[in-house]
């Protein structure tokens, strides 16, 4: 996997610097000091900042420990101090290439992935411009910490690298290299990289050159991983609950036989010189909409101005008061707009780019961006938006610190950039940062002779920006407070039966309806609180001919109500240290919440009003059908999505104007487009209000206070339509194969489905569910192993089961990435391997490890609160508890083989998948 700075349309922000959001919060609360764990022999003690302690080992070796005792999970993070800026002439896609061979795995552990799978870790790896990290997120469990730090030390040394492991995975890392060229957004993001970069290694895509990449060999990739898999070289972190000193003893059993390395890292020379004038690029090729992209050198991650710089970006393109929205998006030129500062070990970038609206000019558009960044835009940033911005900064600087892979991750970025205690010290500068200090710096580094853009515009008289210094980390830390542990939070038992035992679940029955509610208060880090408040209304008959109005509806709730506009509202969730989500799915809207236990009532309260008194604001549906007309052009030549509106169209008994209906893209855009405001006010006025209202809660909250919330806000609101589940019973489709053809698309999709008269009370599902497992839902399954592993079609290959708790009505999914070439191999490896097991079946071992792993992963989901919130919801819905899953999962374990290939028998057949594979007719 690549670790890239963005995605289309979405920012990734590096986790010490996180977006701009919608909540208001304070830097975590330090601590009293605690003692840190004794090291055992061969380990000397570091620092410590906030629970998080560094130790390091004879050899070299790094080890950062976070202990956090709040959650049952641990993550494991060993970080090598290596990416793509590290590659020589003709090494691009090096580091890239080792990270997928690691997996490929050792002489005592040769398929490390099905060893994941078979054990329940979510694990992958990433590789960047500076490291790359393999990471493991599991259920607490000593036995399983012992053996994935057991394999972290194999791995270090004894990886094959074997050029059998390379030819076999090399049609795999193609096919990964295409799908990022599918991407007209980081297709052009890459070549403004390259463009203002002329000679430092990050103007290189990290996944490297096609030529070097196939032509890799393997004495030279042996020497790369045995110059920087090192000991010194790496940073192996441990965050959330396991026992320090048992982790340090182990560490030292694992690691300590490790020899130092005697070899010196190659020095690096090479710094960017300043860039003297602007530079543009401009690339065409079919698909999508156009974007127009400003990106400007800065310093280095460490350095101090870098945080201003980043608050800085985040305040240019915040949505809907940013200078960059105002001047685009609120003038019609662009549906969105994003701004990211790229913090990198070396001098980075800061990147600023626009989704210009279809029709509009995207010359003006990116003229227009880059003169709202070179001056205007910074002067009109006011302490409003400073404050606003290094609120929900800090809040999810917080939210990152109370979750253990959370915080792994950000410590591994971190140490990428020179140290792990940065994640520390730059939450300490962005407290401090004036206004002044943030357009300082954006005057001094947002210039047009720093800038590369999608087009070359000459500028007279260039003035140049200030030459990026040196950083002194040593310096630069020595402020910083150390020896500060985490605030301790109190055990929970995630079992489901005490899951179901500490809930309060009871029906409110009020003059204009019933309020459902499932109440589980328990200790969080932060006291953290989720909710998931849900309103049903209406029938299928009442639904009819409204089409998309009911989407819509619900997508305007937040962006107007009786006294608050779209950014008032926005104010409010920062004030609230809050995060919303509200979701229109035909005839229920769900609002998932996230805030403290201070602020849940209020919150509550707010979330009602919005739901109550919406103003639908004509700029606003102006705003989202521009959005829509975006999505729906890159729609329009997405493989994957074409794939899957052919197969929901095809099975679809359903006429136009029924709710269950699925349109073409084109049919959605003409609906958007004839929607009114009057239509939007008409719906709700008609449909929403009290009547069949759920609520769920999970954290550190006060159900009484809830309750009292709930019926305030919920007092006096009209009794909606009385609800009726709209059906979606089980129909014959006859299979079908669809070849869609998307000329110029480097990457493929292949979706097949099969309909299944299946419901989840059906005694068969537990045996369907571990048949799906073993068949493609996992990196240990058949599909995995035959199309990802052996032959090499395609980079994400599996399937999926789906079964209504309602009705008899499910089906089987089965999925594909591939290059476009390789499609026809891919339909034939996927038949036969559906016969193949169909034939041999699965043995009991096989059906034992699953039925292992589904478990381990079912505990780790019940260490999330949002996902027991969301459990909660479905419960509340079904009318089911946590009894529910303690009696499926005892199910599981009763399983055998017999009954699992009996299930899978009578179930799967091959020939009746509707098939659509869509790709390019005729690649070159």
């Amino acid at each position: 996997m690549l670790r890239l700075a963005l995605t289309a349309l979405l920012v990734l922000s590096w986790p010490l610097v996180p977006q701009a959001g919608q909540a208001e919060t304070a830097a975590a609360p330090v601590a009293q000091v605690s003692a840190a764990p004794t090291p055992p022999a061969g380990i000397q003690a570091g620092p410590m900042v906030q629970g998080v302690s560094e130790y390091r080992l004879d050899n070299g070796l790094r080890v950062v420990l976070a202990p956090d005792a709040s959650r049952p999970q641990t993550t494991v993070n060993m970080t090598y101090l290596v990416g793509s800026r590290r590659e020589g002439p003709g090494e691009t896609g090096m580091a890239h290439l080792l990270e997928h061979l690691m997996f490929r795995g050792t002489e005592t552990q040769p398929d490390a992935l099905a060893e994941f799978s078979r054990r329940g870790l979510a694990a992958n790896g990433s590789t960047g411009l500076d490291v790359t990290d393999y990471y493991a997120t599991f259920a607490s469990d000593p036995d399983t910490l012992r053996w994935f730090l057991a394999w972290q030390a194999d791995a270090m040394r004894h990886a094959r690298v074997s050029r059998a492991d390379l030819d076999a995975e090399m049609t795999v890392v193609r096919n990964e290299m295409e799908r990022g060229e599918n991407s007209a957004f980081g297709s052009v993001l890459q070549q403004t990289v390259a463009a203002a970069y002329m000679w430092h290694p990050y103007g290189r895509s990290v996944i490297g050159a096609r030529s070097d990449v196939e032509h890799v060999d393997i004495p030279r990739l042996r020497a790369f991983y045995d110059r920087y898999y090192q000991p010194d070289n790496a940073v192996l972190i441990v965050a959330g609950r396991f026992d320090p000193d048992q982790v340090l003893a182990w560490i030292a059993a694992d690691f300590g036989p490790i020899a130092r390395p005697e070899r010196s890292l190659p020095a690096e020379y090479t710094v960017e010189p300043v860039q003297q004038g602007a530079r543009s690029i401009t690339l065409r090729r079919p698909g999508g909409s156009p974007l127009a992209l400003a990106l400007y050198h800065i310093p280095a991650g460490p350095a101090p101005e870098a945080a201003a710089l980043s608050i800085g970006a985040d305040m240019l393109a915040d949505a809907p008061s940013g200078p960059l929205y105002r001047a685009l998006v609120d003038e019609g030129l662009a549906s969105s707009v994003f701004g990211d500062a790229r913090r990198l070990a070396q001098p980075g970038y800061v990147v600023f780019g626009a989704q210009v609206q279809p029709g509009a000019d995207a010359h003006k558009a990116l003229d227009t961006l880059a003169s709202t960044l070179e001056g205007p835009g910074i002067d009109a940033l006011d302490q409003a938006a400073l404050d606003r911005v290094r609120t929900a900064w800090l809040r999810q600087w917080k939210q990152i610190y109370n979750q253990p892979g959370a915080l792994a991750s950000a410590l591994s970025d971190a140490a990428g950039l020179g140290d792990w205690r940065l994640f520390f010290l730059v939450r300490d500068q962005v407290e401090a940062l004036e206004l002044q200090q943030v357009q300082a710096q954006l005057h001094a580094w947002l210039l047009p002779a720093n800038r590369t853009t999608g087009l070359y515009l000459p500028t007279p008289q260039p003035q140049n920006p200030p030459r990026a210094a040196a950083v002194d980390l040593d310096t630069l830390l020595a402020p910083l407070e150390t020896g500060t542990s985490r605030p301790e939070v109190a055990d929970f038992d995630t079992s489901p039966q005490a899951i179901d035992a500490a809930t309060q679940r009871r029906t409110v029955e009020m003059p204009n309806g019933s309020l459902h509610l499932a109440l589980l208060p328990k200790p969080t880090p932060g006291d953290q609180v989720q909710a998931v408040l849900q309103l049903r209304f209406g029938s299928v008959e009442q639904f009819k001919g409204l089409g998309v109005v009911p989407a819509l509806t619900s997508t305007m709730l937040q962006r107007g109500a009786q006294g608050l506009d779209r950014q008032q509202i926005e104010d409010r969730l920062n004030a609230l240290d809050a995060e919303i989500d509200i979701d229109g799915d035909e005839n229920t809207v769900r609002v998932d919440m996230q805030t403290t236990r201070e602020h849940l009532p209020d919150l509550i309260g707010l979330v009602l009003r919005l739901l109550r008194e919406p103003t639908f604001p004509a700029d606003e549906l102006a705003k989202i059908r521009r959005s829509v007309a975006t999505a729906t052009e890159f729609a329009m030549s997405d493989p994957g999505s074409l794939a899957a509106n052919a197969l929901e169209r095809h099975g679809q008994p359903w006429g136009p104007d029924d709710i269950r209906y699925t349109p073409t893209p084109q049919e959605t855009l003409a609906e958007v487009e004839g929607a009114t405001r009057e239509d939007l006010a008409s719906f709700h006025e008609r449909f929403y209000g009290a009547g069949d209202v759920a609520v769920s809660v999970v954290g550190d909250f006060d159900p009484e206070a809830l309750e009292a919330s709930l019926r305030a806000g919920l007092e006096g609101w009209r009794t909606a339509p009385a609800y009726t589940r709209i059906p979606r019973p089980w129909h014959a489709v006859p299979a079908r194969a669809f070849h869609i053809p998307t000329p110029g698309k480097a990457n493929a999709n292949y979706l097949a489905t099969l309909p299944l008269k299946l419901q989840d009370t059906d005694p068969r599902y537990p045996a369907l569910t571990v048949a799906n497992y073993l068949l493609g839902g996992s990196e240990d399954s058949r599909l995995w192993q035959r199309i990802r592993v052996r032959d090499g079609l395609s980079y994400s290959v599996g399937s999926a089961l789906d079964a209504s708790p309602w009705e008899p009505s499910g089906s089987w999914t089965l999925f594909a990435s591939m290059a476009p070439q390789n499609a026809a191999a891919l339909e034939s490896a996927v038949r036969d391997t559906l016969r193949a097991a169909l034939r041999d079946g699965f043995t009991d071992d096989e059906v034992r490890d699953a039925v292992g792993s589904l478990l381990n992963f079912q505990q780790l989901g019940l260490s999330s609160d949002r996902r027991l919130a969301l459990r909660w919801m479905h419960y509340l819905r079904t009318d089911r508890s946590f009894d529910w899953l303690l009696d499926f999962q005892a199910k599981l374990r009763a399983l055998d083989a017999e009954q699992v290939n009996a299930a899978l028998r009578a179930t799967l057949d091959p020939e009746g998948f509707s098939v659509a594979v869509a790709a390019d007719p005729d690649p070159s």
